[in-house]
């Protein structure tokens, strides 16, 4: 195999699926993973090159940019965010020759600003770190997805009040929204780092195909299922003692969920673009279609029939 052109970071979620995509396109990938298990077992059998390195440690990500010309940076929710970010920046600087660095932001930094306090402290790294991406000087694209229909809100945590009473229960008031599906966003960033010419955008921002309130959100899960779903407004602190608190979550990521909420409530995400045809060519998925996929993941489990 070529050596690898495309160093991918964060290979769960958006990661993983970006290196399916450049993986069924024949393109060398290499991943940098901190831990070398099962995960980083199945990457190999798609064909990347596996790398142990951690993004705040600089002499490994310095030996994962080797030979590399393309970059995909990401990271879970964390507080180390930022630091990444910096180490990534300065060694790429220092030691890499990047044609494209691709970097997975967060569609609320476009609305924030140096001194805007009402953001969660992870927006806030987010918004920093993309402040050092651009001062290094580095060939940057920004990709900000708004939230993404993968997340537990949409999931786990609606199939759970869906099964039990038929209600989408969550705290956005009537907030609009435009959900993104990992799915959509993994093919933006594989197109952009695919894309070997300057007419990339310094931005995109990428979101469902249209913003709804959760009352329209509620119709679109009951087209998808054949069955009735109402929105039901849960007060935040109420939803954050009776839900949240009880999903075991460090402070850190329990701030951030509690924010986007609070933010939804503030009509904070209602935003719609077309980036995401833009870039691929085809629309991003509505909410219909991805519960329908996955339509068992919402329904209650059906009784046996008795036998005989």
């Amino acid at each position: 195999m070529p050596s690898p052109s495309v160093l991918v970071t964060g290979a769960g979620g958006v990661g993983r699926a970006v290196i399916e995509h450049l993986r069924a396109d024949d393109v060398p990938v290499r991943v940098l993973v901190r831990r070398d298990d099962e995960r980083a077992a199945a990457l190999r059998r798609l064909g990347a090159e596996v790398a142990l390195g951690d993004l705040t440690r600089p002499e490994t990500v310095a030996a994962g940019l080797w030979d590399i010309d393309r970059m995909y940076f990401a990271m879970p929710v964390s507080r180390d965010h930022l630091l990444a970010a910096t180490v990534v920046a300065s060694v790429a600087r220092e030691y890499g020759d990047l044609d494209v660095l691709v970097g997975l932001s967060q569609m609320t930094v476009s609305q924030m600003t140096a001194t805007s306090t009402d953001e969660s402290h992870q927006q806030r790294l987010h918004w920093l770190a993309e402040q050092v991406l651009d001062w290094s000087g580095l060939p940057v694209v920004h990709v900000r997805p708004t939230s993404f229909l993968d997340n537990p809100l949409f999931t786990d945590l609606a199939a759970r009040s869906i099964q039990t009473d038929g209600t989408l229960a969550l705290p956005f008031g009537s907030g609009r929204t435009s959900p993104v599906a990992v799915a959509d966003v993994a093919r933006v960033v594989a197109a952009l780092l695919a894309d070997r010419h300057s007419h990339l955008d310094h931005v995109y921002e990428l979101t469902g195909p249209r913003a709804m309130d959760m009352t329209e959100m509620a119709g679109e899960y009951s087209r998808a299922l054949g069955r009735s779903v109402v929105y039901a407004d849960v007060p935040l602190e109420r939803w954050r003692d009776e839900v949240l608190s009880r999903a075991g979550l460090p402070p850190h990521i329990e701030d951030h969920i509690v924010t986007m909420c609070r933010l939804h409530r503030q009509n904070r995400y209602d935003r719609a673009t077309d980036d995401v045809e833009r870039v691929t060519g085809v629309p991003a998925q509505a909410v219909e279609d991805f519960v329908a996929a996955r339509r068992d993941r919402f329904l209650a489990p059906q009784p046996a029939e008795p036998l005989g």
